[in-house]
């Protein structure tokens, strides 16, 4: 009877135990999924708030200061000055469509000519310059760290759809010109134009936008103070593509020229998934 009654005891403390672990993982299953909602509502927020004021930091200008007080050898460095887009000289405008972003004006956040292009001489193993455009840019430097992971990229693309469905073209450019990075600490055109220049971004003329869009894939190692033969020749092909372009304007949506205008982040992942079918 008592071996009977010690077993039953036994049990119950063994359930109890078992219950009280269960507990423990749904109260940390549920704080994992409150902080994850808690973020996806910021960022929601966030595209609300940029949309109307320019961000004050940005994940990339943080991961940088850090960056700069562990290097000795590095100075600690933040020049910032934002711009409204009336401030912008259209030359530079016109440079970094013409540099990093062809399709800007006709594509919906991302150029799925470029990402097919991308992924075949991926499959190749070939490494060339990735497919992101100008949008894709302002989500990542807007609202992510520079870290590469699958997350980051969703992440990014997500912001991508909704800032174009929710800023337009206008703003994202005047956002993209006033955080990207122009040099270490140098962020955005006021301050890349009053660094390297000595003026303001709205007076800059053809061949300095030309030498800051150029600068802009590798900001930490390209400099229009340092020009080296390369960084001069792409400066030229700069400012002959921005010949053809002409002046961009962005409130006007150009009239559609082909199906690709019209293709999507979803039209490109049906297109891998065939790729990869008819392998």
């Amino acid at each position: 009877m008592e071996n009977e009654i010690d077993i039953d005891s036994v049990e119950l403390q063994d359930e109890q135990a078992a219950k009280k672990h269960r507990s423990w993982w749904q109260k940390l299953w549920r704080i994992v999924w409150m902080a994850a909602l808690a973020l996806v509502a910021l960022g929601i927020l966030l595209i609300f708030v940029y949309k109307l004021i320019n961000p004050p930091l940005t994940p990339l200008m943080v991961q940088r200061f850090f960056q700069q007080i562990k290097d000795k050898d590095r100075e600690v460095n933040f020049e910032r000055d934002y711009v409204s887009i009336e401030e912008i000289s259209p030359n530079l405008v016109t440079a970094v469509i013409a540099s990093e972003d062809g399709r800007f004006m006709r594509h919906k956040g991302f150029d799925v000519g470029q990402l097919k292009q991308t992924y075949r001489e991926n499959q190749r193993g070939r490494r060339i310059r990735g497919g992101s455009t100008i949008s894709m840019q302002t989500a990542k430097n807007a609202f992510l760290p520079h870290k590469r992971s699958y997350l980051r990229k969703a992440l990014e693309a997500g912001y991508t759809i909704a800032i174009e469905k929710i800023w337009g073209k206008e703003r994202i450019m005047e956002v993209y010109l006033n955080i990207i990075e122009f040099g270490d600490g140098i962020y955005g055109c006021e301050a890349a134009a009053q660094h390297y220049f000595g003026h303001s971004a709205k007076t800059l003329t053809r061949h300095e936008a030309a030498q800051l869009a150029v600068t802009l894939p590798s900001p930490l190692k390209r400099n229009p103070g340092k020009a080296t033969p390369y960084f001069k020749r792409q400066t030229n092909v700069v400012e002959g593509r921005m010949a053809r372009y002409g002046r961009i304007d962005l409130k006007t949506k150009p009239k559609k020229r082909s199906k690709e205008d019209d293709e999507t982040l979803w039209d490109f992942i049906k297109w891998v998934k065939k790729q990869k079918k008819d392998k």
